[in-house]
C-alpha cells in the first residue's frame, strides 16, 4: 500500500528514489524539493532536483554544491552525509508518495523523508545554477 507524505516545503532536501526513466532507482539519495503543487491537496507532487555525492569538485552549468568545508551552518542545516551537488538540469515531478521517497536511516524529522533543508546563504548559488540550466 503507497504512503503519501505531509505537505513538505520548497527548500526541503529529502530522500528521494530519484527515477531512471520510468522506474525509482534502487538507491535513495538526497534531493532538493524545487516546487509543491497542492492541486490535489492531501496528495502532493513535488518537483525535485537531483543530488550527488560524486565529483563534487567539478561543478558544470547548472549545478551547485553544499559542501563541508565552505560552509559547516550550511551543511548542518542540509542533514547531508557529504558533500553533495544538485544538477538543476535533471529535475522530475513525483508523486510525494512512499513510491519515490522513503525514511533516511537516521530520521533526523521523525519518519519523513526529510533529511533538511536548504540555507538561506546558498539562495544566490541555486539561483545561479537555475538560471545557467535555462539558458
Amino acid at each position: 500500500m503507497v504512503q503519501w507524505w505531509g505537505e513538505p516545503t520548497a527548500g526541503d532536501i529529502v530522500w528521494c528514489h530519484f527515477p531512471d526513466g520510468v522506474r525509482a532507482r534502487p538507491k535513495p539519495r538526497p534531493a532538493l524539493v524545487l516546487v509543491v503543487f497542492d492541486d490535489d491537496a492531501p496528495q502532493f507532487t513535488v518537483k525535485v532536483v537531483y543530488g550527488t555525492s560524486q565529483r563534487t569538485t567539478e561543478l558544470h552549468r547548472g549545478e551547485f554544491c553544499i559542501a563541508r568545508l565552505q560552509s559547516s551552518a550550511a551543511f548542518q542545516a542540509a542533514g547531508l552525509s557529504y558533500d553533495t551537488k544538485f544538477n538543476l538540469k535533471q529535475t522530475v515531478d513525483l508523486p510525494c508518495n512512499s513510491d519515490w521517497f522513503s525514511v533516511p536511516p537516521a530520521a533526523p524529522h521523525g519518519q519523513v523523508p526529510k533529511l533538511g533543508m536548504l540555507h538561506a546563504s546558498l539562495m544566490r548559488s541555486l539561483e545561479a545554477a537555475l538560471n545557467a540550466a535555462t539558458e
